[in-house]
């Protein structure tokens, strides 16, 4: 999850690594360093902390080095501090690496360089990697970085350099993400394009042990034998200003406010004559199980997408959590389809589900949003979200062109195995279209919900309560609050409340409920009774006045397939509204990262 940087050129290495991590923070935030070569010497300048601490420490000195590698770290092996800061160096100072990823056999390989003499001077397991460079030092760089990886088990995307190859940086990644961009005098590596975007659009995605050596505009790749290889080249086709705050006072603000633009750029993208455009080049009819697998906010998507295939292609659907299912022998075969879903498309536990489901016959269909990443180039058919850069941690209008995508290809599915007809599919689609203008009239009355955050937010716990599609929604809804605003939060299906959840209401206790189902509302009236009755206050999310609660917010009306995506905006902006009158970090809630490359 850590973010990684170099550059290779004619300019000065030093602003454009600092503003190259100041686009990566997103993925960690515990410490950044960054190494420096030039006059046959590399110079580390390191801190714990964010990124404003390396740029107080660095001051007002100034640097000619047109090479030079940086790093910002969420902390694995080691706790944050100076010392455990990437880069690191091996003895001599020679050699500097930053690494994104873990290395599992580090403990074992710690013990044999210390019994060769080396001396570690941090907690991480990255370190070896610097140690195991040195040992293998010879003529031909290539091969002591083709001997170094040979000894790697795990995740790895590396950033090297060498003072005597004072103007070529080298990387190698495997498991991690690593993007090389390519421009007219200069080239870079990077964890995630917006860390270089504002320099170059044209970018390489590595492979798994790939190697690559740059040498200001001139790049070379290598496979995992040192064979030259030719890379593919892509054009990123969104500019930096999707990357940048336009004027906001934080990303998340300004990434929930382009939902309604996003959704519309989705639905267009992905619709021909009116229908879905999507290709599934296998046989639907053969499917007889389907496993929807994500992390978090994705798995939240997921059991969307469970509770629409029930209903409309009444195929048997499981949704897991990515981090479990392949530990739980999952009955997987040929028959089964697997939809993986991941904003990134290179989150550890999602990419691992979806090699098991390869291996065991399945066909696997990913929803993503970073073109070119790990699960999108290893899918049987990949659906991109087309919602842009996110760079909040929190994830918003990800979540929400999720389950766009969750829309488009279930219906695509049942006019495949005529359950619907096509004019029922075009009625759907005429719902969908719906949805960017209805979303922009809630965000309209963000002021509303900012009222009612101004409320609560000295509160130290809250409840949310929901049932059939609303329960999927308050499970979001309360994962938002508790990651940005660090409130106690549980969602709960209403008619679970007599089972224990209700003896931690009390006097006060906020308690916000959703009831946009119709065939359930007298049931969660019931149940938001039952919490009044105890002194809660209520905050009441539904699409027309139900007569109870203390505060309300009136939401649009939808067909009731499609409520979640209409549900989730005010709920997002709660949590948003709340984090921000506690002056909490709102894009980089503490100990977490925007990208989880690590299991």
């Amino acid at each position: 999850m850590c973010g990684i940087i170099g550059y290779t050129g004619k300019k000065p290495a030093l602003k454009i690594l600092i503003n190259g991590l100041s686009k990566l923070e997103y993925r960690g935030y515990d410490s950044a360093g960054i190494a420096l070569v030039g006059d046959k010497k590399i110079t580390i300048t390191k801190s714990r902390g964010k990124l404003e601490n390396l740029i107080k420490k660095i001051g007002e000195k100034e640097y000619s080095s047109t090479l030079g590698i940086g790093h910002t770290r969420w902390a694995t092996h080691g706790e944050p501090s100076d010392v455990n800061a990437h880069p690191h160096f091996n003895m001599d100072k020679t050699i500097s690496v930053v690494h994104n990823g873990i290395i599992e056999n580090y403990l074992s390989l710690k013990e044999e360089l210390i019994k060769k003499g080396y001396i570690f001077r941090s907690e991480t397991d990255s370190e070896v990697i610097v140690h195991l460079l040195d040992l293998y030092n010879e003529n031909d760089f290539l091969l002591t970085i083709k001997k170094t990886i040979e000894r790697l088990d795990g995740s790895y995307a590396l950033g090297i350099v060498n003072s005597n190859y004072p103007n070529t940086l080298f990387a190698v990644r495997n498991e991690s993400p690593l993007v090389v961009g390519i421009s007219k005098a200069e080239s870079f590596i990077a964890s995630d394009v917006p860390a270089i975007l504002e320099y170059t659009n044209s970018v390489c995605y590595l492979e798994n042990k790939e190697i690559v050596k740059l040498e200001g505009s001139n790049t070379t790749f290598y496979d995992c034998n040192l064979n030259e290889i030719k890379h593919k080249i892509s054009t990123i086709d969104w500019n930096i200003d999707a990357a940048t705050k336009m004027g906001y006072k934080h990303f998340m603000l300004k990434e929930m406010m382009e939902q309604p633009k996003v959704i519309g750029d989705t639905i267009k993208v992905h619709l021909k004559k009116g229908l879905p455009d999507i290709d599934l080049n296998f046989n639907l009819s053969k499917i007889s199980k389907i496993y929807v697998v994500g992390c978090g906010t994705a798995y939240h998507a997921g059991l969307n997408a469970k509770y629409m295939i029930e209903k409309m292609l009444k195929i048997n659907t499981e949704v897991e959590i990515a981090s479990e299912f392949r530990y739980k022998e999952p009955l997987i075969d040929s028959n089964t389809l697997v939809i993986i879903i991941s904003q990134s498309g290179e989150t550890a536990d999602t990419l691992a589900a979806l090699r098991l489901s390869k291996q065991n016959g399945a066909k696997v269909v990913s929803i993503v949003n970073v073109v070119g990443s790990s699960i999108a180039r290893e899918s049987d058919n990949v659906i991109y979200t087309w919602a842009g850069p996110e760079i909040a941690v929190a994830s918003t209008k990800a979540f929400t062109t999720q389950l766009l995508i969750i829309y488009l290809l279930i219906i695509k599915m049942a006019l495949d195995l005529h359950s619907i007809t096509k004019d029922e599919a075009q009625y759907y689609i005429t719902e969908l279209k719906m949805i960017p203008n209805k979303i922009a009239s809630i965000l309209d009355k963000k002021d509303d919900v900012k009222n009612l955050a101004k409320l609560f937010y000295k509160n130290n716990n809250a409840y949310y309560l929901g049932r059939g599609l609303d329960y999927y929604t308050v499970l979001e809804g309360a994962l938002k609050l508790k990651e940005i605003s660090y409130i106690h939060a549980e969602a709960y299906a209403a008619g679970e409340l007599k089972h224990g959840a209700i003896a931690l209401i009390e006097q006060d206790t906020l308690v916000v409920a959703l009831c946009t189902n119709d065939d359930l509302e007298a049931k969660m009236i019931s149940n938001i009774k039952e919490v009044i009755t105890r002194g809660a206050k209520t905050i009441i999310l539904a699409n027309h006045d139900i007569g109870i609660g203390d505060y309300k917010i009136l939401l649009p009306e939808i067909h009731p397939y499609f409520k979640t995506i209409l549900t989730i905006i005010p709920l997002q902006l709660f949590a948003y509204y709340m984090a921000d009158y506690k002056k909490c970090d709102v894009d980089k809630p503490k100990n977490l990262a925007k990208s989880v490359t690590v299991e």
